[in-house]
């Protein structure tokens, strides 16, 4: 994901940090702490729920000394919101291993500004896996709600001084109230939260995949469309307004992925291919390659050298040159080198994933080191036209 920062690596997998996330911390940090006394009172009374529901567990009162003193507010609303993405990431860590128990491969786990998201294999699910998969999460949320409520009883009855058990308290009957929300929210049959994928699951038993993906789209679009109606003419939450937003787009993603995959299944990047390729040397002036692209209609070429894909270059390429430069610059100078390419064996969906995913309009084909066809965007989308037939 574009402007995502590598962290490291848990269990094998790449964890990620989208520059989002740094706008979250003093963001979150400002609702939580705006109000601690109020929101004191709601811990308190969470908690007390939970006593009376298990009815062998003591009163608990939060002494909010410490709270209310200076920037104290923030920094609690700092370390909540903290450990609040912290149980976002096993949320999503604990989908990830599942899936990787399963055969499917793990690109990465993304922190953003409103949750994270796990970057799995594109592959069309088996509603067998994708079950327990998306319950997962949910159930994950759930413990750690239940063990952060735990805790706080603890922090309650084993710390003798009260402002400083009042404090612990509020963290963590805070997130003990949190993860809870985040279970009972991901279980909304709602694509793409997590009772979305447990919907389609279900149906894709009963059902052709697409068909139940496309309900459990529907559905989450127009979740996302009453949630967004609700934050704007009922309580006007910027917040929920945002989440609404990317309830919607992340349905209408899903669904037209699953589309791809369906339209595009068993076929092959040398189905589609263009075998006729037309290529540059890396010493062709940039006015040669302005006119090439004006007479052929085509915005980019493959470079060979001696027979091998060296780059390849493109409109935008040209673009970056300025124009004074570019009687005086050859295609070596200007060519994109970190260059993708695929064997002809390749499935025409990994083709279209690397595109999306890498924001590219073609991709050369190779077998060994020589170049045997190209395929672009165009290609793919005429296919799926024709499919769709």
């Amino acid at each position: 994901m574009n402007g995502s920062l590598n962290i490291g690596k848990l269990f094998g997998i790449p964890v990620k940090l989208h520059v989002t996330f740094l706008l979250a911390i003093p963001l979150f940090a400002w609702i939580i702490g705006r109000d601690v006394a109020m929101t004191a009172r709601v811990i308190e009374g969470f908690l007390n729920l939970a006593a009376g529901t298990l009815g062998i567990l003591p009163r608990i009162s939060i002494d909010p000394s410490y709270l209310e003193q200076g920037i104290a507010p923030y920094l609690v609303g700092v370390v909540v919101a903290l450990g609040l993405f912290f149980c976002v990431f096993v949320h999503e860590l604990a989908h990830s291993l599942l899936a990787r128990r399963h055969g499917i491969r793990i690109h990465s786990i993304t922190l953003l500004i409103l949750g994270g998201v796990s970057s799995i294999e594109d592959d069309l699910p088996e509603p067998r896996h994708e079950l327990p998969m998306a319950l997962a999460g949910p159930l994950t949320s759930l413990g750690l709600g239940f063990l952060s409520t735990v805790l706080a009883y603890v922090a309650d009855a084993a710390i003798a001084s009260r402002p400083l058990a009042g404090a612990l308290v509020f963290v963590l009957g805070y997130l003990g109230i949190l993860n809870v929300m985040l279970f009972a929210f991901n279980l909304i049959p709602a694509f793409p939260m997590d009772g979305g994928r447990v919907l389609r699951a279900w149906l894709a038993a009963r059902m052709p995949l697409s068909r139940a993906t496309k309900i459990a789209a529907d559905i989450g679009k127009a979740f996302a469309v009453l949630m967004g109606i609700f934050g704007v003419l009922v309580v006007f939450n910027p917040i929920l307004i945002i989440i609404a937003f990317f309830i919607y787009i992340g349905a209408d993603q899903e669904s037209m992925m699953v589309r791809y995959n369906v339209l595009l299944k068993d076929l092959r990047v040398s189905d589609v291919m263009a075998r006729e390729v037309i290529t540059v040397p890396p010493t062709t002036p940039i006015p040669d390659v302005i006119r090439l692209m004006y007479a052929t209609k085509h915005l980019a070429f493959p470079v060979l050298d001696q027979g091998v894909v060296v780059g390849m270059v493109t409109l935008d390429d040209v673009h970056r040159t300025p124009e004074i430069d570019r009687d005086a610059k050859q295609v070596r100078d200007i060519m994109t080198r970190s260059l993708v390419t695929l064997p002809p064996d390749a499935l025409l969906t990994e083709a279209f994933r690397l595109m999306t995913r890498q924001g590219i309009g073609r991709i050369p084909i190779v077998e060994g080191t020589t170049l045997i066809g190209i395929v672009t965007r165009t290609d793919i989308l005429r296919v799926m036209e024709l499919r769709e037939i």
